[in-house]
């Protein structure tokens, strides 16, 4: 089996601004796993707030030695193998695990989400995120996003409230706001909390910086939204603990190690009676197209990463009546449209 690196910057349409830093680009890698003449492609993006490199990655990745002879249909073999050799990086993991899942759909010659069994009815609406902005171009930027059927709404700056009008003035659509550790005060943010379910928000993104556990789990008690973990949540261990601080999970194929760990995630957080979100970074149409596959599991869903790259070198997962939904060629479906160079 032959793998190959690629290091890209990805260019965003428009400047991305959080509660954690403001940024144009994002660095990711994406690779190519050759095998029986078949091709696997695998990302992953890594905004820099995460706090892991793409030369970190790309190193991971190149010590990854594959056991012989090569069974694609023992994906367990080749994914311990895999792990074994990352160790504790799970963006070089995830990258991994999509482009081995690509091939093994491609060897069996079906997508993924036929040989999971999955209803692509059970797909909920994909939101867009309108990211830190003024309250002007919130409001133009979504008219322009009518055809997607919720909103996303990144909030932690100064001006979080005059956001939330402007969008209101506009459009009824279901919203959803990411604080993204960006809030400090429990008291003030319960009660914008209130307020916020006054104008039809969905759920709410970490409020909170990630150490403050105790203020979570005292937001969460008292809520009338839901309140949903993003950064505290990387790892199975953090699902199992996540009843006891928030009222739901966004699980990230970047954050967790992949589809294999995203599956897993999804699943044992309906088990434990928790919401579950499927989300993104800004990355490519290969990774999109790759969590379209598991979002059935989903209650909600947010894969708008591709529509926020300028020079996204991959096709698949499509729009379609406000729903991302998978392509129907094997594998994850995505397929290069220029060489991955970077």
């Amino acid at each position: 089996m032959q793998l190959t690196v690629h290091p890209l910057t990805l260019e965003l349409r428009e400047p991305f601004a959080l509660a954690v830093g403001r940024r144009t680009t994002t660095p990711a890698v994406c690779l190519e796993l050759h095998h029986a003449g078949l091709v696997g492609y695998g990302e992953v993006a890594l905004p820099p707030y995460l706090g892991w490199t793409q030369a970190e990655v790309c190193q991971a990745l190149h010590r990854v030695q594959w056991p012989e002879p090569i069974h694609l249909l023992n994906l367990d073999r080749l994914l311990a193998t895999a792990t074994a050799a990352i160790g504790p990086l799970p963006p070089a993991l995830a990258a991994l695990d999509i482009a081995l899942h690509d091939l093994f759909g491609k060897y069996l010659g079906q997508p993924l989400y036929a040989l999971w069994g999955f209803d692509l009815s059970r797909i909920p609406p994909t939101s867009f995120t309108l990211s830190l902005m003024s309250p002007e171009a919130a409001r133009e930027k979504a008219v322009q996003m009518a055809e997607y059927p919720v909103l996303k709404l990144k909030l932690g700056g100064d001006n979080d409230r005059a956001l939330v009008t402007a969008v209101r003035e506009v459009t009824d659509r279901p919203l959803s706001v990411d604080a993204n550790q960006g809030w400090r005060d429990r008291s003030a943010a319960l009660d914008f909390i209130g307020w916020l379910a006054e104008q039809h928000v969905l759920f709410v993104e970490q409020p909170f910086p990630v150490a403050c556990v105790d203020d979570h789990a005292w937001l969460t008690e008292r809520s009338p939204l839901p309140i949903i973990a993003d950064e505290a949540v990387r790892t199975m261990a953090d699902v199992v603990r996540a009843p006891e601080v928030y009222h739901g999970i966004n699980v990230k194929l970047a954050k967790c190690g992949g589809l294999r760990a995203a599956h897993a995630m999804l699943t044992v957080a309906r088990a434990l009676g928790l919401k579950t979100l499927l989300g993104c970074m800004t990355e490519t149409s290969c990774a999109i197209s790759a969590a379209t596959h598991v979002s059935p599991l989903a209650d909600w869903v947010d894969l708008d990463g591709a529509a926020l790259i300028a020079n996204d070198p991959f096709e698949g997962a499509r729009l379609v009546d406000g729903r991302m939904l998978p392509p129907v060629r094997p594998g994850i479906g995505a397929c290069p449209v220029r060489p991955l160079a970077g």
